[in-house]
């Protein structure tokens, strides 16, 4: 056996258990892993090629662009090969739905279920393949790749379960094409409708010619929707994009909830002037005034306990010259927490705050809000299962929030859900440097699938 796959094969259980962590014991014997963890790896490095950067090792694969086409076409064959029956819906979301085993081979799956029942509603589970501008190669892949090996591994083990099982890859998570994050499960949701479909790119391509590029009539957007009770639960492997579980040697995070995001795009409107002859009590410097706000979000933020964040990540300035006092600065405004009150508290704040600086700097600030996401809690259920498979692998687990936006905060709108976090090195995401182990990433496919066989033994039983 190989070093790599005798690591696959090691709980990653460590000698002390971080308060809120639960473990089992490090002694019990080694379990089997069902999934294949070089299959896995190898399908994953397959899929780090398409927008790869060759000279920084970054990835860019936005949603609807050629990159995620071409990644696309790949991850659909995988499908193929896995037996799964494989379609595209109109909002470009690809579907893979497992078909019924034959009767003479079907077995009890591992849960001890041996009924099954077409009527049951499906357990759907997935990810997204779609990057930031020169990410990772993790972010959402291996939730996908990881899926499909799932899938391999049931079939190759002829399990047979009682709920339809779909594989999902959502196109546009990242939101980098089009401004709008969680875009296909937004669509799918019913969160999202026609209206975007006029939207331009920074090339003046709209969103229903990349449609029209994926294959799909814009005119049946809504036939995306997921109707609400056609799903048993959606389920989520992905890496945490944060230090908490590498700090606290735990392998396994059970996702507690998905915080709320608000963002808003602020225009500072001041007056361009010469910046030799301006006296400094006569200026409407716009570029002043925004940099006071900056850090008037920040203090708003620090002000509530908690683990709520903000951010401005940009400011562009007008006109943009040495000699210029600057006549309109923008810059958008990020919160997000689990809760959604203090999200709204901090943003009244920051409101009040930034009134007292336009009267002080005498400019006129305007924010409009273009995204907002509420938060998502996830359901007692699918965590018990994640504990379930994590604790039958002796592996640790560390409940926690997302602070990242996912696509299961979509799905939480009409469906039950969970999400199974890893380890990412460093805390790095969204970055060439974006790293999770293999072991950790072969660890998580076997959790997912355990969690879909408790999942599917447990939910809607009667």
């Amino acid at each position: 056996m190989s070093t790599f796959a005798l690591l696959c094969l090691t709980p990653l259980l460590s000698s002390t258990t971080p308060t809120g962590a639960r473990a089992q014991s490090s002694t019990a014997p080694l379990p089997k892993l069902h999934i294949n963890a070089q299959r896995l790896q190898s399908n994953l490095e397959r899929l780090s090629e398409f927008g790869r950067d060759p000279a920084t090792g970054g990835i860019t694969r936005l949603g609807y662009s050629e990159n995620e086409l071409a990644a696309r076409e790949f991850v659909s064959t995988l499908m193929k090969e896995a037996g799964l029956n494989v379609r595209t819906d109109a909002a470009g979301n690809l579907f893979g739905s497992r078909p019924r085993l034959n009767k003479s081979s079907d077995q009890s799956s591992d849960n001890g279920s041996d009924k099954s029942s077409d009527k049951l509603p499906t357990l759907l589970f997935g990810s997204h393949i779609d990057t930031v501008l020169n990410g990772g190669r993790f972010d959402g892949a291996v939730g996908v790749i990881a899926a499909v090996e799932v899938i391999r591994a049931l079939n190759e083990n002829n399990i047979q379960t009682r709920h339809p099982l779909e594989v999902v890859v959502w196109t546009n998570e990242e939101g980098n094409h089009f401004g709008i994050s969680t875009m296909g499960s937004a669509i799918s949701a019913g969160v999202l409708g026609p209206e975007i479909l006029t939207r331009k790119d920074d090339q003046g391509v709209t969103v229903a010619e990349w449609l029209k590029r994926y294959g799909q009539d814009p005119a049946h957007l809504t036939d995306a929707r997921i109707a609400k009770g056609s799903l048993a639960a959606y389920l989520e492997l992905h890496i945490e994009q944060g230090p908490n579980l590498e700090r606290a040697k735990i392998p396994v995070g059970v996702v507690q909830g998905i915080v709320g995001l608000k963002r808003w795009r602020c225009v500072v409107s001041g007056f361009a002037n010469h910046a030799g002859t301006t006296p400094m009590d006569s200026r409407r410097d716009a570029l002043a005034a925004a940099s006071r706000e900056v850090l008037a979000v920040r203090q708003a933020v620090l002000a509530e306990s908690g683990r709520q964040v903000g951010t401005v990540g940009q400011i562009k300035v007008e006109p943009g010259a040495v000699n210029v006092i600057a006549g309109r600065a923008e810059f958008p405004v990020e919160l997000r927490d689990l809760e959604a009150a203090k999200i709204d508290r901090m943003w009244t704040r920051i409101q009040s705050n930034f009134q007292e600086i336009d009267q002080q700097e005498n400019v006129l600030t305007q924010c409009t809000a273009f995204d907002d996401i509420a938060p998502a809690r996830t359901d007692p259920a699918m965590q018990s299962a994640i504990r379930a498979a994590a604790q039958s692998l002796g592996l640790a687990t560390l409940d926690l929030p997302s602070g990242a936006v996912h696509d299961a905060q979509l799905m939480a709108r009409i469906a039950p859900f969970g999400m199974i976090f890893i380890p990412s090195h460093n805390g790095i995401s969204h970055a060439p440097q974006e790293l999770s182990s293999w072991p950790d990433i072969a660890n998580g496919a076997e959790i997912l699938y355990r969690s879909i066989l408790e999942a599917d033994a447990k939910l809607d039983a009667k």
